[in-house]
């Protein structure tokens, strides 16, 4: 496919759609396809534009059905498939990252699970840091019922420069990895427990009365609110 000149207004209309072609410009990452409530050939022309302009592209909350319409267009597109995330590298930049052209990020954002069920939210998290340039590690089923696990992780906890933490049923590993660090921690509750859990609502509301400073919550199974958050973090302490 090939790239058209870029365009110089704001976005581009589709009818369905108002492609934000200076988000980039603006935020510092290029606009993020949601999938969810969309037709795939509205993905499809979204990521076209996105494409065209000279921009990765990231689509997320995607299944195997919206992925096989994006193949048909974009041969290169990769699928994350714990993460349901879909991503396109840009002409210049096949692997899928869009800072590549910037100074590389040698800090690194650490990206911890409670258990294994919380696997998927924690892959949007990381894909979506590293789409966007990060250095990303995984520690994952480290919960409190077992503490022990954490606990002889602690190196790896406390040289991180960002910390994403998810955790369903009752959320508190978050306030725990930051009693145990001076970074900055990135709390995401899940839809993961039992009855009283309320699908993730009581995950959020313990992450929210955390009494450990340092603490941010993303609402519930928002992976890539997560790893957008704390590329913006790495990328402000890197100017």
């Amino acid at each position: 496919m090939k790239k058209n000149k870029k365009n110089t207004s704001n976005y581009s209309e589709l009818g369905f759609a108002k492609v934000d072609l200076r988000r980039k410009k603006i935020k510092g990452y290029p606009e993020t396809i949601f999938c969810i409530g969309k037709k795939p050939e509205q993905i499809v022309a979204i990521a076209k534009k996105l494409y065209l302009y000279g921009e990765a592209v990231l689509a997320t909350k995607a299944d195997k059905k919206i992925y096989s319409a994006i193949k048909l267009e974009f041969p290169n597109a990769k699928y994350h498939e714990d993460a349901k995330i879909i991503s396109i590298g840009c002409k210049t930049n096949s692997n899928g990252a869009i800072n590549k052209t910037k100074k590389k990020n040698r800090a690194t954002i650490l990206v911890i699970t409670a258990g294994t069920t919380d696997i998927p939210i924690a892959e949007e998290a990381a894909i979506t840091a590293e789409f966007m340039g990060n250095k990303v590690e995984r520690l994952y089923d480290v919960g409190i019922a077992g503490l022990h696990r954490l606990l002889s992780n602690l190196k790896r906890i406390r040289s991180a420069d960002a910390l994403i933490v998810v955790a369903g049923m009752e959320g508190a590993l978050p306030s725990v990895v930051s009693g145990l660090t001076t970074k900055p921690v990135i709390a995401v509750p899940t839809s993961i427990g039992y009855g009283s859990h309320f699908k993730g609502i009581t995950a959020l509301l313990s992450m929210l009365n955390s009494c450990s400073p340092g603490v941010a919550v993303m609402n519930i199974n928002n992976g890539f609110g997560a790893g957008y958050f704390a590329s913006l973090i790495l990328n402000k302490r890197k100017k």
